[in-house]
């Protein structure tokens, strides 16, 4: 059992993650007038050089070694990187394009996509309350396309290409400060040449507009590792199910930052998209709540029938059959939801 002061670190810790992918459009408009895809080249190389610091610190190289022995994790490793590149490039030229909203919506309907992805490609089992919330969520995109006179290009890329990570993360199955140093280590390269052509081609922005504009560029390694560093210290004190609520705050923020601070329209088919997709996300919510008290509560039964019976705790789990299978499953699907956003 944890502890309550770790569960209490373990949730400031989670807030503070999510509340700094929440607030991080403020951020990327102070690197203007860098370009997008710039910006993005300095995140992917300066990410390397953090996380390279943060696991210098802690002596955590191991996993080196044995990730290079397996050329398969080594390619879906590429995969993500690939996929969150799209992810980081498309969310950088959105929120500087004035599109924070639309890029919110991204991350509101994540949980969908990739349950449907669930659905899909692993040939995961719903509940009536997950069918309900993916087609609620369809719903949504409906009304939003109608509204918008096209599809919601923005939020589809980010939802789709997230989801995408965090299916291809799974697989991996490394550690979240260890995978991002893999993939931007796959990134660095392609990122720092583009970078040393746009020096020499005279348009790049780095050391031509001050110091301070620099020292930003730089600090989107830190905006990178340091929300992935607290939701690690998160994942590691509270339970899923609350990760799993707090992964709300992030695109609430965004939400709220691109209606007061950005002033952002709304009209009326907008709100009604948003309204059908916190719809879908209320049911999933509550069916993910109710489940993980039912489980709670048959784990405990097992538990003291186990006592009762004088049958070890490992046999009467195993007796769980497919409830301990949906534990697992729901598990993973928590942890594909809950990884780094924005």
């Amino acid at each position: 059992m944890k502890s309550e002061n770790e569960q209490r670190a373990g949730l400031l810790y989670g807030i503070g993650a999510y509340g700094m992918w929440g607030l991080v459009p403020l951020f990327w408009p102070l690197l203007k007038p860098s370009g997008a895809v710039e910006i993005l080249a300095h995140r992917m190389a300066w990410s390397l050089v953090i996380v390279a610091v943060a696991l210098m610190a802690l002596r955590r190289w191991g996993w080196v070694r044995e990730l290079v022995r397996q050329p398969h994790k080594l390619g879906l490793i590429a995969v993500a990187a690939a996929v969150i590149t799209v992810n980081w490039g498309v969310y950088i030229w959105s929120v500087n394009s004035g599109h924070v909203v639309e890029a919110s919506l991204g991350y509101f309907i994540n949980p969908l996509v990739t349950i449907a992805m669930g659905v899909l490609l692993l040939k995961e089992r719903l509940r009536p309350a997950q069918w309900a919330a993916v087609g609620i969520g369809f719903a949504a995109v409906l009304v939003l396309a109608i509204g918008y006179g096209q599809p919601p290009w923005i939020s589809l890329t980010l939802a789709f290409s997230f989801a995408t990570y965090g299916l291809v993360k799974k697989k991996v199955n490394i550690g979240g400060l260890e995978s991002l140093a893999a993939e931007t280590a796959i990134q660095f390269l392609p990122a720092l040449a583009f970078l040393v052509w746009l020096g020499a081609d005279g348009t790049g922005t780095f050391g031509f507009h001050g110091a301070g504009h620099a020292v930003l560029l730089a600090a989107t390694g830190l905006v990178t590792a340091v929300p992935l560093v607290c939701f690690g210290a998160a994942a590691i004190r509270v339970p899923l199910s609350t990760l799993g609520l707090l992964q709300y705050l992030a695109p609430v923020f965004q939400f709220l930052l691109g209606i007061l601070y950005f002033h952002e329209a709304m009209p009326a088919e907008r709100w009604a998209g948003f309204a059908l997709v916190w719809l879908a996300l209320t049911c999933l919510t509550w069916d993910a709540l109710r489940t993980a008290r039912r489980n709670k509560a048959e784990a405990l039964r097992l538990a003291v029938q186990a006592t009762a019976s004088g049958a070890q705790p490992d046999t009467a789990a195993s007796q769980a059959g497919p409830l301990a299978t949906g534990r697992v499953a729901g598990a993973a699907r928590a942890r594909q939801e809950t990884g780094p956003t924005a």
